[in-house]
């Protein structure tokens, strides 16, 4: 287990345990109950790579993969996820093995400033994982026969914004992934 993380002076002794599974890597700690998963993954475990950029659920700069399901990690509280297997961009992939998603948006040029990237990226990684579940999409003409297009993409990203409009390469290099898959 890793080690609890001291609380401000002002918390109280008997703060709540959340135990979570980051990245295949058992984590406890004792967190302020109103504390966001993702300031318990930055802040209290010092995993950087999840970024706050709207802090209110609209960029998806954020993103990561719960229980396999990606979600907003700054609408919802730490102390929600007990138990839950957390993936952060860092959990994806390493140095030694890059994720394919990861090296895709790299041959892909998928990124520009980068700020975006880790949401954008693990988004992908559970879009195409719904994909492949036959998860149908707001766009999805025909429920029996769901094909990804490219507006089918775009509707998938549609929660993750890029400021710097690499769009069109991000869209390649979740296609690219997709079709390597099938």
């Amino acid at each position: 287990m890793a080690q609890t993380p001291a609380l401000p002076p002002d918390h109280p002794a008997s703060a709540p345990v959340v135990s979570l599974s980051v990245n295949g890597s058992p984590q406890s700690m004792a967190i302020d109950p109103r504390m966001t998963l993702l300031d318990a993954l930055r802040e209290a475990l010092g995993m950087t790579g999840t970024k706050k950029g709207c802090d209110q659920g609209q960029c998806g700069a954020c993103t990561v993969l719960v229980n396999g399901r990606r979600i907003n990690s700054c609408l919802t509280f730490a102390i929600m996820h007990d138990g839950d297997e957390v993936t952060t961009i860092e959990g994806l992939g390493s140095v030694e093995q890059i994720h394919p998603m990861q090296a895709a948006f790299v041959e892909y040029d998928g990124l520009q400033c980068g700020y975006c990237t880790p949401g954008q990226i693990c988004s992908a990684v559970g879009a195409l994982d719904e994909f492949g579940k036959g998860m149908p999409s707001h766009v999805t003409a025909d429920l029996s026969d769901i094909s990804l297009s490219d507006d089918e993409l775009r509707e998938r990203m549609s929660g993750n914004l890029c400021r710097c409009a690499a769009y069109p390469n991000i869209i390649a290099a979740i296609r690219s992934v997709a079709e390597a898959q099938s």
